[in-house]
């Protein structure tokens, strides 16, 4: 069996995190020299957005990730279905959904099939019941305008909306068009206590793709001095190379199959800082760790 295509995104190298950053043109040569399949391209500045992306420029594009020999493309959008919902007279869910399918237009253009998006954040202007429904109905929306074009949206369980691997399930069922699929990742399940093993089995039907990370967890606690004692609080989750993290992702694999394209990311601080020197290193054992993986 041929082995997982492997990508890097691009947000790893946006400077985002206060880390070192690359132009998009950079980027691309960066992924071939370290070894990789292909790339995840963060749609938002500084990488591809939608703003600086026009047919001409898409096209030289298209021919510097070739010419770098790299063979898979991914658009990573960034979308929130719930986002300004306590003013109804602002059409921003069509905003979104006419985004979603410029990034399809850019994929194409591009040689990629797949669009990766985001559900929605909990709004306080919206019952859990009408969040829900305004997600079925503008994702089921973008799913039939991507299909025109060839490319098929994945949702990523990131946001509040569908993070749990059994509720992300029932919203692809409820949105019912084949052109809408999983990116069905490791790190929110395993900060939810899940069985990585058994969810990653259960959602590997509808999954098409997956982006990867991994992190330590380091205890907080505040003082309370009238107690002379310490309160818990909610864990620093801190990004650590592959394989040195809580996240078990040989478990993960095991139930998700060989064939999905996984994609690495530096999303957030990491631990031996953001110097290029740093990203390439993480972006090196991210690839001997998944070589090593058991088939």
């Amino acid at each position: 069996m041929a082995a997982r295509p492997l990508l890097l995104h691009s947000v790893s190298y946006s400077g985002s995190w206060g880390q070192a950053s690359l132009t998009l043109d950079q980027f691309i040569h960066k992924a071939a020299e370290l070894g990789f399949d292909g790339v995840m391209l963060g749609a938002k500045r500084p990488h591809l957005s939608v703003l600086d992306y026009g047919p001409a420029s898409l096209l030289e594009l298209r021919r510097s990730i070739l010419d770098a020999g790299l063979r898979h493309v991914l658009i990573a959008g960034y979308t929130n279905f719930t986002a300004d919902a306590e003013h109804g007279e602002v059409p921003h869910l069509e905003f979104q959904i006419n985004h979603v399918e410029q990034l399809a237009r850019m994929a194409d253009a591009l040689g990629g099939k797949m669009v990766r998006v985001f559900t929605g954040y909990d709004h306080p202007a919206l019952t859990y019941g009408a969040a829900w429904a305004r997600l079925v109905s503008a994702l089921r929306e973008c799913a039939e305008r991507t299909y025109q074009h060839g490319v098929v949206i994945g949702l990523q369980n990131h946001h509040d909306m569908a993070c749990g691997w059994e509720t992300l399930h029932d919203l692809i069922a409820a949105i019912d068009h084949p052109n809408c699929k999983a990116m069905y990742d490791a790190w929110a399940p395993a900060l939810q206590g899940m069985n990585l093993e058994e969810s990653a089995r259960k959602m590997a039907p509808l999954t098409i793709h997956t982006t990867v990370a991994d992190y330590q967890l380091r205890p907080r606690f505040r003082y309370q001095p009238q107690l002379v004692n310490y309160v818990p609080e909610t864990s620093y989750v801190q990004a650590v190379p592959m394989g040195e993290g809580f996240i078990d992702y040989p478990a993960f694999f095991r139930g998700l199959g060989e064939d999905v394209p996984v994609a690495y990311e530096m999303c957030s601080p990491l631990l031996h800082g953001g110097t290029l020197a740093t990203l390439d290193d993480y972006a090196k054992k991210f690839i001997a760790y998944m070589k090593a993986l058991p088939s």
